[in-house]
């Protein structure tokens, strides 16, 4: 008596309508969240992977900024956590190797000689 008919008939149009009914109704969502994946997420894991490297491969001699735009040369990296560098003649300041924004400058990598043994 106080139900419409309209209702009565979206009611039972809606559950007859099974799985593809529930496709329809999340395939927006799961469209938006592969949209996001390929254009945010997925940028921003390739950068933190290379930024990581970058912080690996950082070496005494190395010209770097911080992230607080100070300029210096590493001149001793402390273990895996600390450098030391040198932002003027005879200042030297120990920063957290996380705290590197980018590397201006790299220096050649030390060449490694083997020497060979003579038998005598």
């Amino acid at each position: 008596m106080f139900i419409s008919p309209a209702f009565a008939q979206d009611a039972a149009a809606a559950s007859s309508g099974g799985i593809n009914a529930m496709l329809i109704q999340f395939g927006p969502l799961i469209l938006i969240f592969i949209v996001f994946y390929f254009l945010l997420i997925r940028p921003q894991q390739k950068k933190a992977k290379t930024h990581r490297e970058m912080l690996g491969n950082v070496r005494r001699g190395d010209r770097i900024v911080t992230t607080g735009g100070i300029i210096g040369t590493v001149t001793k990296a402390e273990g895996d956590a600390e450098l030391q560098i040198e932002i003027a003649e005879g200042v030297r300041i120990r920063i957290l190797r996380g705290a590197v924004s980018d590397v201006l400058a790299k220096t050649d990598p030390a060449k490694f000689e083997v020497k060979e043994e003579t038998k005598a």
